[in-house]
């Protein structure tokens, strides 16, 4: 359906929809033949016999004793499949540290070892050849083999919900060469492994190529990810390069949201072959959003795969014919469901599927398009999008709104509700001026209702609205700060809106969620025990708005990524706090804190810095070593990393020019684009300062081998003596560091306190490994006697309490 038609979309949606699937014939979810087949596949009609084979898959060698193969049988004239019953071996040696530091956390190895008595192979690669060409003589067929290909298809279904069908599916319609390759082994002292070796991309680890994962009754757990070997050899497992087969150009979502908060959705998506032989896109689609049509540009049904919500319902539209690289296709997609948006009562709605309320590539924030979206929602209402509005009309109980993106974003979103707003302005320097829009709703939810009403007139009513004005504020002051900082972005509106949800923030492009909470006084807070002096109450907001810099205007690449957008946006809230408080304390009680969730032991007994370094990213938690580990190093970590990069490159004579210059240019190099470790690298390298180059080499490997690829973490002593020489002094300072290796370096700054309170920058020591550097420096005259010498006093350096 054209966008901007017709405000009655209810009646259109039905009277168009059955004259299509009339016209064209209907194909119904899971009906192409090829998949049915997959789906209903079992192994048997052909087994062979190896003796000592080794398979060899990139890092991985699987050693097969003594045993048989069953075979699945074709489908269009490939095979897919075998099931491996006998004796065999498992051996895996990561390529990379941070990989090996992983497995020695959750394996106490660095290498990986496992004993097996079955493997599920299910593969679009040489597999089926290499097994042939091993074969020393047939076997014979037995139910075994069907009964472990049943159990597995159960497993992957009902536990692992992840449809290997659907991706098999893609490369036995693709006319190009597969390279799929999943084993699901039945170890004898973990009986679900999974080792997956995917070119497009592991599906939890993408665009990782290779990943290790075992399962328990607390879910998945990833051991091992990284790229193919080969590329870590040759010097090219950056991440930079795409491997996904399409990519989204444009989208136009026509959406209906019922008062229940039923949505239903037609999708229009434009898909560009990024390779040869695109036959199947698999898209990002809430479970509960049912899909009941897609079609081709024309109107032609085509068929599409989705099954149950329970059991594996990852969704994909099979194409009519295979796209060649760089060739384009509309497909149209009808789908609705529930539990998408929750009605929270008086007129609160909680967008619950973020980023899978309609279908997308599913690449993280790496897929830039450009939307067209039409909203339908009850009059009463007000729907607030990503983009831009360009038009709003009633028609009887229904309110149809219009946005667009004038740029290209990487996830588009809404909010709901009966809200007020109130509006600031934030002057650009170009012409690109930035208006802030802040929205609360008009009433509570019923449980904050409910709330207030036992409270028996405690809390008042709840109602959020009176903290409006300071939310608008603290956005304001953010976004010039910010602009300021790290330069404008991309679009002219950013709109800041209560959501239901009181333990949590978020940040979509042109829209922020707040936690309703925040818009509670604190008597209200204290309450609900919610201690309003905690630092999350403080920086919630400027670090959600952050998040229209880091992580939107510039992407991250992947998960290994994900620390720029946490982490730079808990930096920019620090300088948020440096900027609107007269005095440091705040500023520093901050990143006190940051020093804390790092360093300190969690129930399980890890710190978090050494569980792994940020480019472990959501890994880093698991049952053994806590679920906390996530959330308490990439946010506070990844902060650190950037403070410690500003903290070397402020000088008192220039102050933050260098790293604002720094943060222009990333901003600038990665406007609207996905960006990697590496990219944030070389941009540190080409406005590093002189003193930052302790390598001599003019790159920055050995702050990023430490800190961001590494767990160090060092310990610094100090001791110094003040001694007057006639009209001046003159400093003697002792700096002890230990606790790290000999190759580790750092610098080192040493701050002087005055008498008057002032606290001075005097420079930097530099220091290398667990040694002592001892000096005398003679100081300049100061305004007022130097009362001590002390280091790390804006906790410049990420290090054990000093």
């Amino acid at each position: 359906m054209p966008l901007g038609i017709c405000a009655s979309f209810a009646v259109l949606f039905f009277l168009m929809e059955p004259y299509s699937a009339m016209l064209y014939g209907q194909h119904p979810a899971n009906s192409n033949p090829f998949y049915q087949q997959l789906r209903s596949l079992l192994p048997g009609g052909e087994v062979i016999v190896v003796n000592n084979f080794e398979l060899h898959r990139d890092a991985a060698t699987f050693t097969f004793r003594k045993g048989d193969f069953a075979f699945y049988g074709e489908v269009n004239g490939k095979v897919t499949g075998a099931i491996f019953k006998g004796d065999g071996h498992l051996h895996l040696a990561p390529p990379i540290a941070e990989e090996r530091h992983n497995l020695s956390v959750v394996n106490h190895t660095e290498e990986f070892d496992e004993d097996f008595d079955q493997v599920v192979l299910r593969f679009t690669d040489a597999t089926a050849a290499e097994l042939h060409k091993a074969s020393v003589g047939k076997g014979e067929p037995d139910a075994i083999y069907a009964k472990a290909a049943q159990e597995f298809r159960s497993f992957a279904r009902l536990k692992l919900h992840e449809n290997f069908d659907l991706r098999l599916l893609e490369d036995v319609l693709s006319p190009a060469a597969g390279g799929y390759f999943m084993a699901a082994v039945h170890g004898k002292k973990d009986p679900h492994l999974s080792l997956i070796l995917d070119p497009q991309g592991a599906a939890s680890v993408a665009p990782e190529e290779v990943e290790l994962m075992n399962w328990s009754e607390w879910g998945e757990n990833i051991m091992l990810a990284f790229h193919r070997a080969a590329e870590y050899r040759n010097g090219v497992a950056n991440g930079n390069e795409a491997n996904s087969p399409y990519r989204i150009l444009n989208e136009g979502l026509d959406v209906s949201i019922e008062k229940n908060g039923y949505l239903a959705g037609v999708a229009t998506v434009e898909v560009r072959a990024e390779k040869d032989g695109v036959a199947v896109v698999p898209l990002d689609l809430y479970p509960t959003l049912r899909v009941t049509l897609a079609e081709a540009a024309k109107g032609e049904p085509l068929d599409f795969v989705q099954e149950k919500k329970e059991d594996d319902p990852d969704f994909g539209v099979v194409l009519a014919k295979a796209l060649t690289k760089g060739e384009s296709v509309t497909l149209r997609i009808t789908y609705g469901g529930k539990d998408v948006v929750m009605d929270e009562g008086g007129a609160n709605y909680y967008p619950v599927a973020r980023e899978s309320w309609y279908p997308n590539a599913s690449s993280g924030l790496g897929n830039y398009a450009t939307y067209n979206m039409l909203f339908h929602v009850p009059k009463g209402l007000e729907l607030l999008a990503t983009g831009t509005k360009v038009s709003e009309s009633t028609d009887g109980k229904v309110t149809t709104t219009e946005w667009k993106t004038d740029v290209p974003l990487a996830v588009v979103g809404f909010n709901l509700g009966r809200f007020t707003m109130k509006e600031a302005e934030v002057p650009g320097k170009l012409g690109d001026d930035l208006t802030i829009d802040a929205y609360a709703n008009t009433t509570p939810p019923d449980n904050m209702t409910q709330m207030a009403e036992s409270a028996q007139g405690v809390l008042g009513t709840l109602n959020t609205t009176s903290m409006l004005g300071v939310q608008l504020s603290q956005g304001e002051v953010a976004a010039r700060l910010y602009t300021e900082y790290f330069g404008p972005l991309p679009f002219g509106r950013v709109q800041i809106t209560q959501q239901y949800a009181c333990n949590y923030g978020q940040s979509w492009p042109m829209l922020v969620y707040l936690p309703i909470c925040g818009f509670l006084d604190q008597t209200q807070q204290h309450f609900m025990g919610l201690r309003p002096e905690d630092m999350y109450w403080k920086v919630v907001t400027p670090h959600e708005v952050a998040h229209q810099w880091w992580g939107q205007t510039v992407g991250f690449r992947s998960y290994r990524d994900q620390w720029m957008s946490e982490g730079f946006a808990n930096t920019s809230a620090s300088i948020f706090l440096q900027a609107t408080r007269a005095k440091p304390d705040e500023f520093r009680e901050f990143w006190k804190q940051q020093r804390k969730l790092i360093t300190e032991k969690n129930a399980q007994g890890f710190r978090p810095i050494d569980v792994g370094p940020v480019t472990m990213g959501f890994r880093l938690s698991t049952n053994k070593t806590g679920w906390d580990i996530y959330q308490n190093l990439v946010y506070p970590k990844g902060a650190y990393i950037l403070h410690m990069v500003r903290m070397m490159m402020w000088t008192t004579k220039e102050g933050d020019s260098r790293f604002m210059d720094t943060m222009h240019d990333f901003l600038q190099t990665y406007h609207l684009k996905a960006a990697t470790t590496e990219d944030f690298k070389a941009t540190v390298e080409r406005h590093m300062s002189p003193k930052m180059d302790l390598d001599q080499n003019h790159r920055m490997d050995w702050f990023f081998n430490q800190y961001v690829y590494g767990t160090d973490l060092p310990n610094y002593r100090f001791e110094s003596e003040i001694a007057p020489t006639g009209d001046t002094s003159s400093l003697h300072f002792k700096l002890t560091e230990s606790g790290v290796g000999e190759n580790f370096k750092m610098l080192v700054p040493i701050y002087l306190e005055l008498t008057d309170g002032k606290i001075m920058q005097l420079g930097s020591a530099t220091i290398h490994g667990s040694k002592t550097v001892e000096q005398t420096v003679a100081l300049p005259k100061f305004p007022a006697p130097v009362k001590r010498a002390l280091i790390d006093y804006y906790y410049d350096v990420l290090s054990t309490e000093n």
